[in-house]
């Protein structure tokens, strides 16, 4: 996968706030958009994904998938969650045939760290760290210019009184 270049940053203090931030970001992406959520234990990954299904008007309550792997959800458009913590490499994932999801909805990807060569090159990467007693920071960034209009979106940035 190619060096990610940083789009935005900016810095969550609450859950609500990184609820609010996939909420926004998801009324960004379009059918066929691949998000790949990096970040360790306790982050946020899935708290960032509630907000970003609540953005595609999923009423389900939204859990980490981990020992599912796949969880899929019915809104605006379809959300496929995905969590790759247990996956081994990318022959795990692979073997699985997520690629065939890609094109049908909105998919995101937790752990995408451990399957860096199956993420599609036109991904957008989110990553989540830990700064301070809960403070995050969020990196959107992106390997190519086939997805440009999703974090260069000018609404997007207005949205965030709090950049780093």
């Amino acid at each position: 996968m190619p060096v990610p270049s940083l789009l935005c940053e900016i810095i969550s203090t609450t859950s609500e706030e990184t609820k609010a931030a996939g909420e926004h970001f998801a009324t960004l992406l379009k059918q066929g958009s691949v998000v790949a959520l990096r970040g360790g234990l306790g982050v946020g990954k899935t708290c960032f994904v509630k907000g970003l299904a609540r953005g595609l008007n999923i009423p389900e309550e939204i859990t980490s998938p981990t020992y599912t792997i796949i969880a899929e959800y019915a809104g605006t458009l379809p959300l496929y969650h995905i969590d790759a913590y247990r996956l081994k490499n990318d022959d795990d994932f692979d073997n699985l045939g997520i690629h065939e999801l890609f094109d049908r909805g909105i998919t995101v990807i937790e752990w995408s760290e451990n399957i860096l060569n199956s993420i599609p090159v036109d991904a957008v990467i989110v990553a989540i760290d830990l700064i301070a007693d809960n403070k995050r920071r969020i990196r959107y960034m992106k390997t190519t210019d086939r997805f440009p209009h999703c974090v260069e979106d000018p609404s997007f940035q207005a949205a965030y009184g709090r950049k780093s």
